[in-house]
């Protein structure tokens, strides 16, 4: 039995827009928050004793959001004063860590199967063949034991990403982290003093999944696999006469999907929506809680009480919470030359390895009629479009929800 301590205090800046306002581990897949699903996965190993969280940025609505116990096991909280690196974050709960504890990053998603795996290791590693190895800290193993890691090679004998789960022993702590060039404490520092202690870290491997959500697209992608794992139908809503329904569908109470509405799952409507009349729900399309839609939407999320009463076309897009989209928008997702798009990220250009991307909205924008948007373009939270605007460039509003 083991104490199981997630890291949620980073504030997510490289997944701007939807987190510049809300906690990336509050994000919903589906129906269940990021840290929901984790906190499940580590429960259902039937290993973990109790839950230490790691809270920062809006700590008060981690807080307020999971309370004391979860699902009968006891949270405690506590604050990485400092963001400092994963180092500084697992430093912050030391005091409370006895014996052997797993350590999972809050905003990844983990299966229950892999965490298992991990708990039945006494110091371990979780690792992911990638194909490259340039944007992952990189584990070298010996018959599957770590023998060294690099940070973001750009070349490497092995393709073992570090996807940020470890279990570990309190005794780690009498070791001191050192700043790196980044003025940060890197947990995996922790894994190199073990590996020159002559400890054996054993490294094991994701056969289950592993979802690093550390871009909005990520986001859009976590969403889509859960969605494809859906099984049958589950209508709990009403349905008039003339829609059709094909696939793997789940529809939640309260939602009405209305006459002429056309369904091809695999998709997920949550509660209390209104879909159509004549609304085009194309596969993998998540549409969460209190949403209100007439149009087309393809590969997307639409977030809690989304507004598009009017035809528009969403795709392979993410649409904040209680964003109202204008009649006539249109999310466009191909570059004329067939080639990735590329999307900027803390002012840098990344190439998202989709050939489709859409555009990504905070909370709170609204869109006016017949806007275009770009591919990859994204909306800050309570920014808007002209009637007719075509977005070609980000629109980096910095507003909360107090307009301030």
């Amino acid at each position: 039995m083991m104490q199981a301590v997630i890291l949620a205090a980073g504030n997510s800046t490289r997944t701007y827009p939807l987190t510049v306002n809300t906690p990336k581990p509050l994000l919903k897949i589906l129906d269940t928050t990021i840290i929901e699903r984790n906190l499940s996965a580590l429960k259902k190993t039937g290993k973990v004793t109790s839950f230490i969280i790691v809270v920062g940025f809006q700590k008060e609505r981690i807080i307020s959001f999971l309370g004391k116990s979860f699902e009968g096991i006891p949270v405690t909280y506590v604050e990485q004063k400092r963001i400092d690196g994963s180092g500084g974050a697992l430093n912050a709960a030391k005091s409370l860590l006895k014996g052997r504890f797993i350590v999972c990053c809050g905003d990844d998603l983990y299966s229950e199967k892999d965490l298992l795996n991990m708990t039945e290791k006494d110091l371990c590693v979780m690792g992911k063949e990638v194909d490259d190895v340039r944007d992952w800290g990189i584990f070298t193993l010996k018959a599957g034991q770590v023998t060294g890691f690099e940070e973001k090679p750009n070349v490497s004998a092995s393709k073992i990403a570090n996807v940020g789960a470890y279990v570990l022993d309190a005794s780690i702590f009498s070791y001191a982290l050192k700043k790196t060039s980044r003025g940060e404490l890197e947990l995996t520092d922790y894994i190199r003093h073990l590996i020159d202690s002559g400890k054996r870290v054993s490294c094991v491997m994701s056969e289950d999944f592993w979802l690093p959500v550390g871009y909005p697209w990520k986001y859009l992608e976590a969403n889509v696999f859960f969605v494809r794992r859906l099984q049958g139908q589950s209508i709990k809503g009403r349905i008039e006469e003339g829609v059709t329904i094909k696939g793997d569908v789940y529809i939640g109470e309260g939602t009405i999907v209305k006459s002429g509405s056309y369904i091809d799952g695999p998709a997920y409507i949550g509660k209390d929506c209104v879909i159509g009349p004549h609304a085009y729900i194309r596969p993998d399309s998540i549409i969460m809680d209190g949403v209100t839609f007439r149009g087309e939407v393809f590969d997307a999320v639409l977030m809690d009480g989304v507004t598009a009463k009017h035809a528009c076309y969403l795709a392979h897009s993410v649409i904040g919470p209680r964003a109202n989209i204008g009649a006539g928008t249109i999310t466009a997702d191909f570059r004329h030359d067939g080639r990735s798009n590329i999307t900027l990220v803390k002012g840098k250009k990344v190439d998202t390895g989709r050939r489709k991307l859409g555009a990504f909205l905070g909370e709170d924008v609204h869109t006016g009629i017949g806007t275009l948007i770009y591919p990859g373009r994204k909306i800050w939270p309570g920014g808007s479009t002209l009637p007719g605007e075509i977005v070609t460039k980000d629109k980096e509003v910095m507003k909360d929800k107090e307009g301030k």
